[in-house]
């Protein structure tokens, strides 16, 4: 029996319809050389032995009474792979807008909280023959970083697959009960260590808050107070539903790094960079780019150096985006200095920043206010805390394998809710940098526009010397998210990507 934490439990509270709290990874793997037979079959049979054999994919929920505080995690056995392990077959002509499409659709239905809170579903019928993999998870289970230490496993560092144990089931065991009396007791227990930890950093706490509110606050804490605002109303930050699109791209990752170089700006700096300048080419087509800059909600981890244990271990800071302003050059510059304020206020906060927190009563407390807030409508008359959420998570440098074929590409999939309907979450992965736009239908109906502008932004900053103003630029050629063995397809979207036409499903494990 494991404790949740306050913030993992957060995300389980803030759960309804509209607004899943999962997260998800997309992987496009390419057979081995001269495979014969059912590609989808082999990486089945390898991931059975291996997800059973991993505590973390065994964990599920056992609820308090009446909800009176988080759940613990408990060990629950053999997944139940009928469940757990799916596959769909893409419609024709399989080609990356039908595989966009079909993830849309496997990351609009919510998890059942009856079974070990993840999902992964095989895809098969893709013109290049190579097979997708999605594999959806709670974010109440893990972040980001601890999901990416998690894919070791499930995947291979070489071609030759890893062998089970020839008894792995007698090494699982029984499901794990756990009674009134042992949960009621963790609870309390938690509870009380929490409010002493708290109490413990409540001067700290304070001083830093003093020093952001006072007039001397720039001084302690240079530039902060920039991102310190509401974000402008934009035709992404509106009420929700639970339909889901996504598009992917890739850039090579070499080609962005010395574009962060040539500008003395880090990796993250120009990813920001080209996600505002994407946003500001798209919402000017719209003719909806407001005067003042958008602004970014961004994850930080708080995690020490080779800490994997899977719970969430990071915190959210604001980026002012600098979408008001028309010139490149400037735009990064702009963006460099607001992510360093961010980073500086984490870095002074980073011993007091709670991710475990009292929960007694915070189950009513949060997941009321969340139904009431999706039902309410206030998203239409308040403005954004934050128009887009974006997150930056290294990846592995070296190549993933399973059933002895090469993991070619892994993209993001990530979390959106009402008044904030992007979320663009990236991966690094040997010498790509992987881009998943995730989006609420309600918020982008048609999110592969943003995916281009994105394309479009990094080839103008590939460009432009560091001393340059903003002019023309020859646009370079930018490797867009699709099979190697095929040009992209440039089928339009479905308008609606909760149910693909003519997916077919197949049977569970």
């Amino acid at each position: 029996m494991r404790n949740m934490s306050g913030l993992d439990g957060i995300f389980l509270h803030l759960e309804t319809a509209a607004t899943p709290m999962h997260v998800a990874a997309l992987y496009v793997i390419a057979p081995p050389a001269g495979k014969d037979g059912s590609f989808a079959s082999d990486i089945r049979q390898q991931l059975i032995p291996r997800l059973a054999l991993s505590p973390f994919f065994r964990a599920r929920l056992a609820e308090m009474p009446l909800q009176l505080a988080n759940p613990v995690w408990v060990d629950g056995g053999e997944p139940d792979f009928a469940y757990h392990l799916r596959q769909v077959v893409l419609p024709q002509p399989g080609g990356f807008r039908e595989l966009e499409a079909c993830v849309g659709a496997l990351h609009s239905t919510l998890l059942d909280r009856r079974h070990p809170l993840w999902e992964l579903t095989v895809i098969e019928g893709l013109a290049s023959g190579e097979v997708g993999m999605y594999l959806k998870i709670h974010h109440a289970a893990l972040d980001g970083v601890s999901g990416m230490a998690l894919a070791a496993a499930l995947f291979d560092a070489s071609s030759e697959p890893g062998e089970p144990p020839v008894d792995w089931r007698g090494q699982i065991g029984e499901a794990e009960t756990a009674g009134l009396r042992q949960r009621l007791g963790a609870s309390f227990r938690h509870t009380t260590a929490q409010y002493l930890k708290l109490l413990r950093h409540l001067p700290d706490g304070l001083k830093i808050f003093a020093d952001l509110v006072s007039p001397a606050g720039d001084g302690a804490l240079p530039g902060m107070r920039q991102n310190l605002t509401f974000g402008p109303r934009t035709p992404i930050n509106v009420p929700i539903s639970g339909v889901r699109g996504f598009a992917a791209v890739s850039l090579p990752l070499p080609a962005v790094k010395q574009v962060a170089e040539r500008h003395a700006a880090t990796l993250n700096d120009v990813v920001l960079t080209l996600c505002s300048s994407a946003l500001r080419a798209y919402l000017a087509k719209l003719d909806a780019l407001p005067r003042r800059s958008l602004i970014a909600t961004m994850p930080v981890s708080l995690r020490a150096a080779g800490n994997t244990e899977t719970t969430i271990q990071a915190t959210l800071t604001l980026v002012r985006l600098a979408t008001n302003l028309a010139d490149p050059l400037r735009r990064l510059q702009a963006v460099r200095a607001a992510a360093a304020a961010a980073k500086a206020l984490t870095r002074r906060a980073r011993s007091i920043i709670p991710t475990d927190f009292p929960s007694l009563g915070v189950p009513w407390i949060v997941g009321g206010l969340a139904s009431l807030y999706g039902r309410s409508g206030l998203v239409r008359h308040i403005p954004p805390l934050a128009n887009v959420a974006i997150s930056n998570v290294p990846g592995p440098r070296q190549a993933l394998y399973i059933a002895g074929g090469r993991v070619r590409a892994c993209w993001p999939l990530s979390i959106v809710a009402h008044g904030l309907g992007l979320n663009i979450t990236v991966f690094s992965y040997c010498d790509s940098l992987d881009f998943g736009l995730t989006v609420a239908h309600d918020a982008l109906p048609d999110v592969h526009p943003l995916a281009q502008a994105l394309t479009v932004a990094f080839a103008e900053l590939e460009q432009m010397p560091a001393d340059s103003p903003a002019g023309t630029t020859t646009k370079r050629r930018v490797r867009r998210a699709t099979s190697t063995r095929r040009p992209a397809d440039t089928t339009p979207a479905p308008a609606e990507v909760a149910t693909p036409p003519g997916m077919t499903q197949a049977g569970g494990g």
